[in-house]
């Protein structure tokens, strides 16, 4: 028999980014929430203010800040800035990868791509996954009972999902289920992770380019249970 779940660690990924110049911005600092993705912020608000959510834990990057303040509003929160669940590293950050002119087109970029399991071109997998998962528990033990929001990023929030399912990490970025101002839900009986639900608060904000292509064959569901 299932266990029923007691607590709910939600992982909201930020909004869109004013980057005109197209840059993969990473953990530099200066890089805001775009007009649309103010709205998206406010609409995430919006759809998750009348749910008992008691703890929020974000970070510290100025567009995870941003999408979470209107939610604190909502809530009456405190914002817990969390070192843990900030942005991956990658060698190519502030680089540009727009089409014809990109990075990876340079011979000199080729060096740090021997290892996508790794990746060799950025923080490992697994450090990001572990440093996720600490925090997941804190805020859900901070949380216990109740439901707690991590404002995080896409490949940290990706990463971990992979983790909770025991999936390779191995992945195409294209086909990643983690759009701007998305929901990855980790729902726990006590300290036992029971299933994993996702969901687009903002979905309909999000332009089409950028939303996520569908999974191939023995792609992941909403829904999943460990």
């Amino acid at each position: 028999m299932s266990q029923t779940p007691d607590t709910i660690v939600h992982l909201l990924r930020h909004g869109e980014v004013h980057n005109p110049d197209g840059v993969l911005y990473g953990r530099r600092d200066g890089y805001h929430l775009s007009e649309l993705g103010r709205k998206m912020a406010d609409q995430v608000a919006s759809a998750l203010k009348d749910r008992d959510i008691t703890h929020l834990r974000v970070s510290p990057l100025e567009r995870a800040q941003e999408t979470a303040r209107p939610l604190a509003e909502a809530r009456g929160l405190e914002i817990v800035t969390d070192e843990r669940v900030i942005e991956s590293t990658n060698v190519f950050e502030g680089k540009r990868f727009g089409v014809g002119d990109g990075a990876l087109r340079k011979p000199s970029a080729w060096r740090h791509l021997w290892n996508p399991f790794k990746p060799s071109w950025g923080e490992p997998y697994k450090e990001v996954a572990a440093r996720m998962m600490a925090a997941v528990h804190d805020a859900r033990e901070a949380a216990q009972g109740n439901e707690a929001v991590i404002v995080s990023h896409q490949l940290p929030i990706w990463t971990t999902r992979l983790f909770v399912e025991k999936r390779s990490y191995l992945h195409d970025p294209r086909k990643r289920q983690c759009t701007l101002c998305s929901l990855t839900s980790l729902h726990f009986a006590g300290t036992t992770l029971t299933r994993v639900s996702y969901s687009e608060p903002a979905g309909d904000l999000i332009p089409t380019r950028d939303k996520a292509a569908p999974f191939s064959a023995g792609g992941a569901p909403e829904e999943h249970r460990p």
